[in-house]
This record gives C-alpha cells, sequence and structure tokens, in this order.
C-alpha cells in the first residue's frame, strides 16, 4: 500500500475558516461536503466573511448586493485596464490582477467612505424600540449630515453617477429592501439623505451609496467594502 505523505504542521500556520485533515475540509465549523450540496455561491462568501451562514433574508439582500455590482460595461476605469492588458497577449489572470490593482480611493472606494459615513452617524444614535422617534432621531441627522457636507462644499459619498440621473441599480436596492421587509437604519439614513440631496441638489442615491446601506445593515464592516464590491 502507498504510504500518506500527506501532513499538517499543526504549528506553522493557523486560520479560524477552515480545518484541513485528511479526506475532510470544514468551514467554519460545515462539511464543505455539504456546503457544497445545500448553499449558494453568496452564501459561502457571506459564511466565510462573517462567520456564520445568513438568513433567508440576508441571503437574498446579499445576493441582490453581488448581483448589482455586475456590470457597467466598459466604462470603469477597472474594465479600460483589464481590456488594454487583454490586449496585448496577457493571460486572463493577469487581466483581472490588473484591474483588481486599479481600485482604490478614486475608482470603487467610495463604499467604504458611504459605509464609513453611514455607521459613524448611527452609532452616534441611541436607538429604541420606537420606530417613531428612531425614524425622526435618523431625519434629524439626515439634516445634519447635508448641512456639514454643504457647509465644507463636498459631496456626500453614495450619492450621484457621472452616466446616470438616476442609478437603476440604487433604485432597484431600495424597492428590493422594501420588498424582503429589510429596511434597517443605515438604509433609512440613505433615503432621508436621499431626499434631502434631491430636493436641493437634483442627485439621487447612486449603486455605492445602496449597498454600502445594506451591507451596513447586515453588519459588515466598511473595511470589507471594497473587498466585496471585487468579488
Amino acid at each position: 500500500m502507498q504510504e500518506n505523505n500527506f501532513h499538517i504542521n499543526e504549528h506553522s500556520l493557523k486560520t479560524a475558516i477552515s480545518n484541513v485533515e485528511p479526506d475532510k475540509l470544514t468551514t467554519r465549523g460545515y462539511n464543505q461536503k455539504d456546503l457544497i450540496e445545500k448553499i449558494r455561491y453568496g452564501d459561502m462568501i457571506y459564511l466565510l466573511l462573517k462567520g456564520r451562514l445568513p438568513s433567508i433574508k440576508e441571503s437574498k439582500m446579499f445576493n441582490h448586493v453581488l448581483v448589482s455590482f455586475c456590470d457597467h460595461g466598459v466604462t470603469p476605469p477597472s474594465t479600460q485596464t483589464a481590456r488594454i492588458i487583454a490586449s496585448s497577449g496577457s493571460p486572463l489572470n493577469s487581466a483581472v490582477a490588473g484591474a483588481l490593482l486599479s481600485f482604490g480611493h478614486k475608482h470603487a472606494g467610495a463604499i467604504e467612505k458611504t459605509m464609513e459615513l453611514y455607521q459613524s452617524k448611527i452609532n452616534s444614535l441611541i436607538l429604541t424600540e420606537d420606530v417613531d422617534l428612531d425614524n425622526k432621531q435618523i431625519a434629524s441627522l439626515a439634516i445634519d449630515i447635508y448641512n456639514d457636507y454643504f457647509a465644507k462644499e463636498e459631496k456626500i459619498p453614495g450619492f450621484g453617477h457621472r452616466y446616470h440621473n438616476t442609478d437603476p441599480r440604487a433604485q432597484k436596492l431600495i424597492q428590493m429592501t422594501i420588498k424582503e421587509g429589510f429596511v434597517g437604519p443605515h438604509i433609512k439614513l440613505a433615503i432621508a439623505i436621499e431626499d434631502l440631496v434631491y430636493q436641493n441638489k437634483g442627485i439621487k442615491l447612486n449603486v455605492d451609496g445602496a449597498n454600502a446601506a445594506i451591507l451596513s445593515d447586515l453588519g459588515f464592516t466598511p473595511d470589507l467594502g471594497l473587498g466585496i464590491f471585487i468579488i
């Protein structure tokens, strides 16, 4: 019989995400064979990032987010970068790597900035079980945010689009939060800010602003925003 040379040095590398044993893979406590059979790709990403499987409602909303990021034709700088690299005869992985390296504060970074804005402001509130009171607090918070950015003559992240007067993805995402009964405090804040910005500037929520609110209500931290966008 052939000797099994598969050995793991348990003291070299450790991870809380997965466990590798001979003939067995465990991810976040789940046998990977069961995950292959029973869950969707989006659920697997959620499990890897959050350490638990999503609820049915969370699964639907996270999937909506992932789908909304695909695609915007040849307009994004990352897409143009990939096409230029591919045109030189480079393999797919090189073109994709180049595209990913083009992401930064000027391209795709808005989602993290918007998540930071939403979460820092919502965390400053003392939310209660009184929905009407909480809505008033959030509406007041939206006014403060708008006035602050207006006074600084700065653009509020998550609003406006260079191609769309109304970003169809943002509009649909907000509709889905209502349909799925997933309107949390961050989504309420995004909607309240949009009301003010549109009334005064004619500018609406964009896909980054909508997804930043959804991801925040799903419990993701801002540092994961760009990573989820990249997926």
